[in-house]
């Protein structure tokens, strides 16, 4: 009989969370990683499909894990794509103020942002026009300095190619996790059983089913939502020189619909935050899964005792028609016409974590460990700019 193999480590999910942790994992010394993921290419979802924007700490609760890596990891994935000669558009980002009510929110920003260590100023409508013509405020704005784009896809390609080239990490991309025996900390995959030291769960949105057969994540479970985005038809580019976002409600967990400008020079719209039907409905009806019964019961108690949810339950699906889209982004800037804006192919899956006990949507990430398994719940933005400083941070806090 074939004998089982044995890693030191293995890790399941090859997206900017499992990857980066691998790379820290080798950075402290530690050999024979495994990593698993079900698709055959690396970006096939939230790490590939997000909006590339490195966040700057902004909106986060001093403190919260998303706060204490937001910055650090903005400043070191730039460094990062310096390195491998990833471009990195530092344009910085607007917020601005739709109507006065907001004003309040604007301000308890700023003083997020000054205590998370990020570098913004207030700014009136006159320094809000040298910086971005076309936006508008009401009275008064948010610039932050360090907020830059990026593309997603060709970080994780440079991670995917660097971590290939070391011997010591076996990556097995098609590889999906099926089950685990968590007493004999065995993997059951696609290809046969792993057994390892140490299991992390870096599975993004089955990270609550991965989890459940090392008996976490016994109180939540992951809701997904759909962002669509739209684009500036090629010419009209030039409305938009960096990021004009609107003052969220931060209280929560999206940002609203906003304008990017991507690291291409392309200007995205969105995205949405549309409860979606599946872990990976991408379309309209593509990607409705097994689990869709399940999520639809949730998505009913948390409208009835949520009204968070139930506020963007009732708002975001009005979005699929386009006047709803173009209303929410005409309040952002000066001039657009319904003519300068096209569909994109651009769509992503936000997992977001419930607690199913007092059904509250989490804020911040969840990580659940023992001394076999690691479980990284709720990786929601800034999971990709914060990457590298969380991945250092499960390494040193969880491992080492």
């Amino acid at each position: 009989m074939k004998a089982t193999p044995k890693a030191e480590i293995v890790i399941c999910g090859a997206g900017i969370i499992g990857l980066t942790i691998a790379r820290a994992l080798l950075s402290n010394g530690h050999k024979n990683i495994i990593v698993i993921d079900k698709e055959q290419n690396i970006a096939s979802h939230a790490s590939g499909r997000n909006s590339g924007v490195l966040h700057a700490g902004i909106y986060y609760a001093p403190g919260s894990l998303r706060a204490k890596s937001c910055l650090s990891g903005n400043f070191q994935m730039k460094e990062f794509c310096r390195e491998k000669g990833i471009p990195v558009r530092q344009n910085g980002k607007v917020i601005v103020a739709r109507e006065k009510s907001e004003l309040e929110t604007l301000h308890e920003l700023y003083a997020r942002a000054s205590e998370n260590g990020a570098k913004v100023e207030i700014i009136d409508e006159k320094r809000l026009a040298e910086i971005e013509p076309n936006a508008k405020t009401c009275g008064e704005a948010l610039f932050s300095h360090y907020t830059a784009v990026v593309d997603p896809k060709l970080v994780m390609q440079a991670l995917y190619a660097e971590l290939e080239a070391d011997k010591n990490i076996d990556i097995q991309l098609g590889n999906a996790f099926i089950n685990a025996d968590p007493v004999t900390n065995t993997i059951v995959t696609e290809r046969g059983d792993i057994k390892c030291d140490l299991f992390i769960n870096a599975s993004g949105a089955y990270s609550d089913k991965v989890a459940r057969w090392f008996g976490f994540s016994q109180k939540y479970k992951l809701i997904p939502f759909k962002g669509i985005y739209k684009k500036l038809k090629k010419g009209k580019e030039h409305l938009v020189n960096g990021s004009i976002y609107p003052v969220p409600n931060i209280k929560n967990p999206f940002l609203g619909i906003h304008f990017t400008k991507g690291a291409s020079g392309d200007v995205y719209l969105g995205p949405t935050a549309i409860p979606a039907f599946g872990r990976e409905n991408y379309g309209l009806l593509s990607g409705m899964d097994l689990g869709m019964p399940s999520i639809l019961f949730q998505d009913m108690v948390l409208f009835f005792k949520n009204e968070k949810f139930r506020r963007i339950a009732l708002d975001e699906p009005k979005k699929y028609f386009f006047s709803h889209f173009y209303s929410d982004a005409r309040r952002l800037v000066k001039k657009i016409d319904p003519s300068d804006i096209e569909n994109s192919p651009k769509v992503g899956i936000r997992p977001q974590l419930i607690n199913c006990e007092n059904n509250s949507l989490m804020m911040d990430f969840v990580v659940e460990n023992d001394k076999k398994s690691i479980h990284i719940l709720n990786s929601i933005s800034p999971a990709f700019t914060g990457s590298m400083f969380f991945a250092d941070m499960v390494v040193k806090n969880y491992i080492d």
